[in-house]
């Protein structure tokens, strides 16, 4: 038997352990967690007087989530967030503007299969990448591709992959996920070649999938970003067909808290120096 054969079992052999060979050809299957649980499952069900049958039923739903979670984890991967980031954690009391009820029918996704678009508008630290991201998530658990981007980022891989003649191929992969998401959308004004290309991407995208735009800028400033009244009613024109516009203008949630945490900072620092005070004032000797 060569070296590269010994680990080797035919199917349908015989020889060896019963725990040997289940271990084998559950990994053969690539059912990882019927492996991991099996035995501990088993000593449950007898515990629990389970018949044979509801024994292998638990074993297969906990084959059945754990792949689950990790076709998620790898959807999430593949869409290259910059952070995790979900509706539960964001503050929609600081943002009266935005609709809550939309932000939540959003989240079921249904829009994405309706090849809807979303548009964020908004002053800078209002949240609108905290929720295109946390729809980017909610996408990626109810089993849609996703693909997360700035706008300067993507012109920029535009540009590249234009120079290096793979322009089509990088367009047909954004064409092909079901939720792009462009963020910061008018913080980088875009050369005339850019701003080309974006349309391009975006046009192509047109009723054909869902892309969530995030913008610092109303519409009619939008010009100033992509260099042509022409271009930019274009797009437009295409973005706003079945769209859901989610307005988020108000103060900065980020500078909000900032503001806070120096606040705490602050009467953190005069409690410690109220205490040295007043422990100073107790020490014998003192006026």
């Amino acid at each position: 038997m060569s070296k590269g054969t010994v680990d080797v079992m035919p199917a349908g052999t015989t020889s060896g352990t019963p725990q040997v060979l289940l271990g084998h050809h559950l990994k053969q299957l690539k059912l990882p967690t019927v492996l991991r649980e099996y035995d501990k499952v088993a000593r449950e069900c007898a515990r629990d007087g389970v018949d044979h049958p509801r024994y292998l039923l638990r074993l297969v739903e906990l084959e059945l989530i754990d792949r689950e979670r990790r076709v998620v984890e790898r959807r999430i991967k593949q869409a290259r967030f910059p952070a995790t980031k979900s509706l539960d954690t964001f503050d929609f009391t600081a943002i009266p503007s935005l609709n809550k009820m939309l932000v939540l029918e959003l989240a079921r996704c249904e829009f994405i299969l309706r090849r809807e678009n979303v548009i964020a508008l908004g002053n800078s630290g209002t949240g609108k990448t905290h929720v295109a991201l946390a729809l980017g998530l909610a996408a990626c658990q109810k089993g849609f591709p996703v693909a997360f981007t700035t706008a300067a980022a993507l012109v920029h891989q535009l540009m590249e992959a234009r120079d290096e003649k793979r322009l089509l191929k990088l367009q047909r992969e954004l064409q092909a996920v079901k939720l792009l998401i462009v963020d910061e959308l008018g913080y980088v004004p875009l050369s005339p070649t850019g701003a080309e290309l974006l349309f391009e991407v975006l046009s192509q995208r047109y009723e054909r999938g869902s892309t969530i735009v995030t913008s610092n800028l109303p519409f009619e400033d939008w010009t100033s970003v992509l260099g042509s009244e022409r271009l930019t009613g274009a797009l437009l024109d295409r973005l706003t067909h079945h769209v859901h516009i989610l307005t988020m203008n108000g103060d900065s949630y980020r500078l909000k808290q900032s503001a806070g945490r120096r606040r705490a900072a602050a009467t953190a620092d005069a409690a410690e120096q109220n205490q040295a005070t007043a422990e100073t004032g107790d020490q014998p000797g003192t006026v």
